[in-house]
């Protein structure tokens, strides 16, 4: 699966029932992860010595959890519950009417688009699992890293982008509709002033 190697290959199914009562959620937190998932199997076990590396220095080994969900239109707090529950590297599969796509918790929750499953690859980069680990969620957060930005500030960076365009998009939206000249000059003042922020993100300043 993913095309990692069969050596990887676990299908240990996880039942629900079992997240339950070893992290003792009451009944509003396992309903609302029951309204998002149906069935999660453990698919893979990526560890230094399935892969013949070095070992990291914080990360040894990860897991692939396949998670067949109920719907397409999940609520991404119910993955994050899940990522924070468990303690351990984990990619989500996630399944929702014959389309996947992944999903990795690391300071946020970093998501692939829907694609066919056969679509779908993981490729192992690195010499140590801390590399490797890095280069996952550089994978499924399809992430652009800048000459010397840590993994997490380039997160931050992108995050802060994403958020400026998105601010953008909206007064542009709100200029096209205003008709008072003053209130349109004003909502285009904005517009630049959000323009020099996203200039001064994109060139690390």
């Amino acid at each position: 699966m993913l095309g990692l190697p069969k050596s990887t290959e676990l299908n240990k199914p996880l039942p629900k029932t079992a997240i339950y009562t070893k992290f003792q959620m009451n009944a509003a937190e396992k309903a609302k992860i029951d309204a998002d998932i149906s069935r999660i199997v453990i698919v893979n076990e990526v560890s230094a010595a399935k892969l013949n590396l070095t070992p990291g220095e914080s990360v040894q080994a990860f897991f692939v959890l396949q998670v067949m969900l109920k719907r397409k239109e999940f609520s991404e707090k119910t993955l994050i519950t899940l990522s924070k529950l468990i303690p351990q590297n984990m990619v989500l599969l996630l399944e929702y009417d014959g389309q996947a796509k992944m999903a990795v918790y690391h300071t946020r929750l970093l998501q692939t688009p829907w694609r066919d499953p056969a679509d779908l690859t993981l490729t192992i980069k690195g010499l140590t699992m801390d590399a490797v680990w890095e280069n996952v969620i550089v994978q499924v957060g399809n992430i652009r890293m800048q000459t010397g930005n840590t993994l997490d500030h380039q997160i931050a960076i992108d995050e802060q982008r994403a958020k400026l365009e998105k601010e953008i998009a909206r007064l542009e939206k709100l200029a096209w509709a205003e008709k008072q000249p003053k209130k349109k000059f004003e909502i285009a003042q904005k517009i630049n002033e959000i323009r020099r922020k996203l200039v001064n993100v994109n060139e690390g300043i």
